[in-house]
């Protein structure tokens, strides 16, 4: 596609509504997001706490608000296009320096440590993506007035994240949880004083947010391979990978089969303005918790397997571990009938009561052998995906968005 001349300058260029896909470089841009993400796991790990596995949601949040806005630029306008970029790869650099520092993100030391590495990393990356944009909407006034707002509101909650990495101990958490509160909270502001940015590509869009689903359930298959470590060869170890897989396919089966294809549907039979309003709560909003789902219950799956391949692991999940994988599970229901709801499709007391089983499982889960709280959560997944077959297949797959649809 050609490039575009606006008042005598080179712009990038912006094809018409529902005609692109995602480009191998956005792709690359996903990529790298998913290894921070993996980043995350790595702090947690060590010592998977409850406290841990709260700072790994907050730095979760912060990653994704960044990641967010990158896939509105590239809805926008091409991201494998010069300036555009030119930028994308300085704010991949960016992101790939915070993924190295993230295990260290809670962690003060001398010189540029963790911390600051982290925040500066992601400041890099929210001035990239504010100029870019501003620079890419150079011939809609309206846009570029929003995107001024966000930037102002945005800078706000900068400030006591850099704050926070200056200092350590309850100051820094306060200041940091702060800072994430004031992004998301500012996000909101500019939605509903500004509008939505708006979507030019619903099936571009879409397919993103599917894209980077699929690459972090990929993710947990790579955890399922870290629990075995060097005890892959022994037949427990074998039997309760295999499980984890089918844990891992059932997340795949339960948002791929049928929910992502019938919400793509009515992404694009909305109404521009609904549409806009679709893309920012059901795909910007809500795909955060399945992304979050998936990767703490990654971390649940290594856990179980390091216990079945290390004896002296000990012979149940502790409290932290059995959290991680059947709350991530939970949250990954929740968040998926979050989104079912927002794009139309039915939700009703079944699918209901199978998301608000998995959270009451995490006691059991420090009860039975590790081996068996696995199993269980696989038998949870599977009945899920049983209600789905045995639901309405019309009503799942239908295109259009009903009145169900109200913004968060």
């Amino acid at each position: 596609m050609a490039r575009e001349r606006v008042r005598g300058r080179l712009r990038p260029p912006r094809p018409g509504p529902d005609q692109r896909r995602v480009t191998p470089f956005e792709i690359f841009f996903d990529l790298v997001f998913v290894f921070a993400l993996t980043r995350i796991m790595a702090l947690i790990e060590p010592h998977p706490t409850l406290t841990t596995m709260a700072q790994g949601m907050l730095l979760l949040v912060l990653l994704w608000v960044a990641w967010l806005s990158y896939a509105w630029l590239g809805n926008h306008t091409p991201a494998d296009v010069g300036v555009v970029r030119g930028g994308f790869l300085i704010a991949m650099a960016a992101l790939f320096l915070a993924a190295l520092a993230m295990p260290e993100a809670w962690t003060p030391g001398p010189g540029l440590d963790g911390p600051l590495i982290v925040v500066l990393a992601y400041v890099v990356l929210r001035v990239v993506h504010l100029t870019l944009f501003h620079w890419a909407a150079a011939d809609d006034p309206e846009l570029r007035a929003r995107i001024r707002f966000f930037a102002l509101v945005s800078a706000v909650g900068w400030v006591p994240l850099l704050l926070g990495a200056l200092l350590d101990g309850a100051a820094h958490a306060v200041l940091w949880v702060l800072g994430f509160a004031v992004e998301v909270a500012g996000q909101r502001l500019s939605y509903a004083l500004r509008g939505a940015w708006p979507l030019r590509s619903p099936t571009h869009f879409a397919e993103r947010y599917g894209l980077v689903l699929i690459i972090s359930l990929g993710e947990s298959v790579v955890a399922a391979g870290v629990g075995a470590a060097s005890a892959v060869t022994e037949p427990p170890v074998l039997a309760v990978a295999l499980v984890g897989f089918v844990v891992t396919a059932c997340l795949w089966w339960l948002y791929f089969h049928r929910t992502s294809p019938a919400a793509a549907r009515a992404l694009a039979a909305a109404s521009p303005a609904q549409r806009d309003r679709i893309a920012a709560d059901a795909y910007s909003q809500t795909h955060l918790l399945l992304v979050a789902g998936v990767i703490y219950l990654a971390l649940g799956i290594e856990q179980v397997l390091e216990h079945v391949a290390d004896p002296e692991a000990g012979p149940r999940l502790d409290r932290s571990a059995a959290v991680a994988l059947f709350g991530g599970a939970a949250v990954y229901l929740a968040g998926r009938l979050l989104f079912r709801r927002l794009t139309g499709q039915p939700v009703g007391p079944a699918r209901l009561a199978v998301a608000g089983a998995a959270l009451p499982l995490a006691a059991l889960g420090t009860v039975l052998p590790p081996p068996l709280a696995l199993a269980a959560l696989a038998g949870l997944l599977l009945a899920a995906i049983a209600v789905d077959r045995l639901g309405e297949p019309a009503a799942a797959g239908r295109p259009g968005v009903t009145d169900a649809h109200r913004p968060l």
